[in-house]
């Protein structure tokens, strides 16, 4: 067999994606796991959401639409953003995709081969091989716990280069649950400024924040026509498999990223679209049902932890995850494997999120309390014959 492409080679396969087919394998087995390692809301979708896909598909929308998607959730998605996020966004830059593709549009369509793309380590799986895919250069910039997971303006500014063509941001963040503080996004949007360049905002859990607040750095001044926004409903609304999601920015960009849609998936399933349009108009009680258990999960797993030896951790802010490190000498995801294959429980490996995430555990709560209980006692009786 001929050599692949090049660009694949330094690509490995998603450790997340790659967990959660070993769990549901070991399920179909017939054994009892517990995952603490997808990020996926365990609620079901709200049902006014699944009735106005359903619906949209007796009125017939199962054809082509726009690109960019339907008026209808254009408008809203633009209104969203003015309204709750300060971002002077209009109808017309909006582009209605997968969120994780979205995110590779923008990648996609802002570097060139040769270029690079900075982004928090740790930070999300999939902003390097993105980065690779593009043929550019993915650049890690420490972000550990001596900021509290927060990428600081000083460590940018060392980071960048003349190739530098763009930054990555995330907060809430994947892994460590950070949010970012007004003086931190600030901060990142000055040098983004001063170094003329482009800034990706990853708000996926814009949502599911806890303490703090979010700021969205396309409302602050000066920064909308160098900023991409993308975001989505699969966290907020428990939609992961909706496949939906949007990217924002000036017109005129988005104008110009849009041909990375159209010549690829085309656009997302106007049926989709439609229930989209219902989430965007759903009472806050909706999502504020949602984020109150995450918090109480939040609070009852950070209890749990205390009692777990060797562990340290530290309170996340916002998203579900907690990012503990630990102080058994071996690997990250040696570690992982014996929590999977000895006490049946699944975390990711840290190192799967950068250098900076070795010697530790990324740990979802989007499961229920009895999992939490249940998975945490088998953590504990672990790591104590560990230790032993």
């Amino acid at each position: 067999m001929r050599a692949v492409a090049s660009r694949l080679k330094p690509i490995t396969p998603s450790p997340t994606v790659r967990l959660a087919g070993i769990v549901g394998e070991m399920r179909r087995r017939g054994e009892d796991v517990v995952s603490f390692s997808v990020g996926e809301p365990d609620f079901p979708t709200p049902t006014h959401i699944v009735d106005a896909a359903k619906a949209a598909l007796d009125a017939g929308m199962t054809k082509y639409v726009a690109p960019a998607g339907i008026p209808e959730l254009r408008e809203a998605i633009a209104d969203k953003m003015k309204r709750e996020n300060g971002v002077p966004c209009e109808p017309d830059g909006v582009i209605v995709a997968p969120t994780k593709y979205a995110l590779f549009v923008a990648i996609m369509g802002l570097v060139d081969p040769g270029e690079e793309v900075l982004f928090p380590d740790p930070g999300w799986v999939s902003y390097a091989p993105m980065a690779h895919l593009a043929g550019a250069r993915p650049v890690p910039v420490r972000a550990d716990e001596e900021t509290g997971y927060e990428l600081t303006a000083d460590a940018l500014q060392a980071a960048i280069t003349p190739r530098t063509k763009a930054v990555v941001i995330n907060s809430p963040a994947n892994p460590a649950g950070s949010v970012f503080s007004r003086e931190t996004v600030r901060g990142l949007c000055d040098v983004v400024a001063d170094r003329d360049l482009f800034l990706i905002s990853d708000e996926i859990y814009e949502k599911i924040l806890y303490d703090g607040a979010h700021y969205s750095p396309a409302s602050f001044d000066g920064m909308f026509d160098r900023t991409v926004t993308v975001h989505g409903f699969s966290k907020t609304y428990s939609m992961t498999g909706w496949r939906l999601g949007w990217l924002a920015a000036e017109k005129s960009l988005a104008k110009q990223l849009v041909k990375v849609q159209e010549h690829t998936i085309t656009c997302a399933p106007a049926f989709v679209q439609m229930a989209g349009v219902a989430a965007l108009r759903s009472p806050p009680s909706v999502v504020r049902g949602m984020v109150d258990e995450f918090h109480a999960r939040r609070d009852l797993m950070f209890a749990e932890f205390a009692s777990v030896p060797g562990f340290h951790v530290d309170r996340p802010a916002g998203a579900f995850y907690f990012f503990p490190r630990y102080d058994a000498d071996v690997r990250s995801d040696e570690l992982a494997e014996r929590l999977l294959t000895e006490a049946k429980v699944a975390v990711t490996p840290g190192a799967a999120f950068g250098d900076a995430g070795e010697n530790h555990l990324r740990f979802s709560y989007a499961c229920s309390r009895e999992d939490l209980r249940n998975g945490m006692a088998r953590v504990r009786d672990f790591v104590m014959r560990l230790r032993k």
